[in-house]
């Protein structure tokens, strides 16, 4: 692996020239005259009557899969030059056209999953036996059977092309909010305004007079916003709520555990061993603010540090940790992280002007990835960008897959991420130079698990109570702050002295629109990958051939039916997720047992 690693990433081998690229251009040309061409295709698709009429469709389903690939590689392009550089103009125009793109085009998917929807179960089963339709039969009966739930192909289309500049257009005006926001910080050097990047990585400073004053500010920041970001937030639960009921869906869950591919079924089963689970994390809270010489812990303080680790990690030491620790539990893995760093997949320099927070993603065009997050040194960031490592990785796993199948949901996604985060945390831990040091890289492990367990949790119920609230008509500022920190302490079990009531207001999440309910599956994700940890503890090297296989199968199945097959499990049942609770309470009491001699 090359060094000195460059700390910004490069763009111009996907499109040379930034959102003002003649090759960007042309490529949007083709795309669009292929969205047309499809669309004609599709608008004269009848259901096949028998197996020989079904390959009057391959065309379609063909253009389908090469237009759907290519809108996610000019999304992704967007994505990115948007997040390095909030003030690119262009880079908002070609997100927008972008978002038009790609309602035209799930319009003619909806169409073509009505002809799905209109084909006789025996045609079906015929249609889905041919070699080379086979392959495509899980997205296939997807489609086919969701489009039975939903309204008319026509209205459909009509909802899909509203949403561009309602649905969509609300998520970016929050973008347009977080640009806007400005914080003052004094250091040495003097006052300077950070962006909301650059000022929520001071939230979790070492010191706490830094930490409690930039809460302050973050609050008094996300106060003045609140109204504009209410009124976001409304109008995206209001076109979902809308939506919804127009399909005859009532349950609010339909729709994220669609998406997931998993049922109420396994998710109440996880929610309940964490539930349960809890006790300990409560102790460790009340253990960590003793530590902190707290009474109680406020928001701000549940991820400061205990301890203290090495100092500050260069860059090119934490790229050079994690291929080490990877390669020990995959050489395949390792050999992939070496190329994505040598090939400056990865957006990493501290910087003014980029978008706050961290994400993975994929060019399935170009075959390659892009990681985007602001690196300061700490362990955290270690963690941040070995966790998007393993996006990335999941990614290439599946490269050589039919674009339909590439299409993984969220919760496995973040099973794929937080498995690599957890290969090197763990490794942190057991190379710690002293007990001090050891102490402080356990406890970094245990926060995820408040992270997943508490504040996750808080999210998710917070949205839960949010949408039943929605229905009966808007939710102001104040309301929402309520709903926000009565889910909070609910979710962390009363043990905080101060809650973060603008939380809904500061986190980019819930004003996603391609996911709804963007919480549950990073905790699905999490506790997935610590059970699937436990098993590779046990097995050992044998175990990674097996992990690969299981993340190639991520776009072809549901999450019960993938681990079933796997590992031979039902996750609706508590057997599973209690295992991997309790390597998280096993750390935890591990911390308990450092530090009783400290307090």
């Amino acid at each position: 692996m090359k060094q000195p690693l460059s700390l910004t990433w490069e763009l111009d081998s996907i499109f040379p020239g930034g959102s003002s690229s003649s090759e960007l251009e042309s490529f949007l040309k083709n795309l669009e005259q292929n969205i047309a061409a499809l669309q004609g295709l599709v608008k004269n698709a009848v259901a096949p009557t028998d197996v020989e009429s079904t390959k009057t469709l391959d065309e379609a389903i063909e253009l389908l899969q090469s237009c759907s690939g290519r809108l996610v590689e000019v999304s992704s392009f967007a994505d990115c030059l948007g997040a390095q550089n909030q003030m690119d103009k262009g880079a908002v125009r070609l997100a927008a056209r972008v978002t038009s793109m790609r309602a035209g085009f799930e319009g003619i998917s909806s169409q073509f999953s009505n002809v799905l929807r209109q084909t006789t179960d025996k045609v079906w089963t015929e249609w889905m036996a041919r070699p080379e339709i086979a392959p495509l039969t899980f997205v296939l009966s997807e489609s086919r059977d969701l489009a039975r739930e939903k309204m008319s192909p026509e209205l459909e289309s009509l909802a899909l092309e509203l949403a561009v500049d309602g649905y969509h257009g609300w998520s970016g005006h929050y973008d347009t909010i977080v640009s806007s926001i400005k914080i003052p910080f004094e250091d040495e050097e003097g006052t300077k305004l950070l962006s909301a990047g650059q000022a929520f990585n001071k939230l979790d400073d070492p010191d706490p007079k830094v930490r409690q004053s930039m809460f302050r500010k973050w609050e008094e920041a996300w106060t003045e916003a609140a109204d504009n970001c209410a009124d976001t937030l409304n109008h995206l639960a209001g076109f979902r709520l809308k939506l919804y009921k127009g399909r005859g869906w009532e349950d609010i869950l339909k729709d994220p555990l669609n998406i997931n591919r998993m049922s109420q079924d396994t998710l109440n089963a996880m929610w309940d061993v964490i539930t349960n689970s809890k006790p300990a994390l409560v102790t460790y809270l009340q253990r960590k603010a003793k530590l902190l010489g707290l009474d109680a812990l406020s928001w701000v303080d549940v991820e400061a540090p205990v301890g203290k680790s090495s100092g500050k990690i260069p860059y090119d030491q934490a790229a050079k940790d994690i291929v080490t620790q990877f390669r020990k539990f995959s050489p395949k893995m390792a050999e992939f992280a070496e190329r994505a760093f040598d090939n400056n997949w990865i957006e990493v320099e501290d910087r003014p002007g980029k978008r706050p927070g961290g994400f993975c993603t994929s060019f399935p065009e170009s075959k390659e990835s892009r990681i985007f997050m602001t690196y300061s040194g700490t362990t955290s960031n270690v963690s941040t960008l070995a966790h998007e490592l393993g996006h990335a990785y999941h990614s290439y796993l599946l490269d050589d897959q039919p674009v339909f199948n590439q299409n993984y949901a969220m919760n496995v996604a973040e099973t794929a991420s937080t498995f690599a985060e957890v290969i090197v945390s763990d490794a942190q831990v057991k190379a710690a130079s002293n007990a001090e040091e050891k102490l402080a890289l356990l406890e970094t492990k245990i926060q995820n698990s408040v992270a997943f367990f508490m504040n996750i949790h808080a999210r998710f119920l917070f949205e839960t109570r949010f949408y039943e609230k929605r229905k009966e008509g808007l939710v102001n500022a104040e309301e929402l702050s309520e709903l926000m920190v009565e889910a909070q302490k609910e979710a962390f079990c009363g043990v905080l002295s101060e809650y973060h009531p603008h939380f809904w207001a500061s986190k980019l999440h819930f004003y996603i629109t391609d996911v709804p309910f963007y919480n549950f599956p990073y905790t699905v994700g999490y506790m997935f990958s610590t059970g699937l940890y436990r098993l590779a503890l046990q097995e050992g090297a044998s175990f990674a051939d097996k992990y690969d296989s299981l993340l190639q199968d991520t776009g072809v199945m549901t999450l019960e039916d993938l681990v079933l097959k796997h590992l031979g499990v039902d996750l609706t049942k508590p057997d599973f997720w209690q295992g991997a609770t309790d390597l998280i309470v096993a750390d935890i009491n591990e911390f308990l047992e450092m530090t009783e001699q400290l307090v």
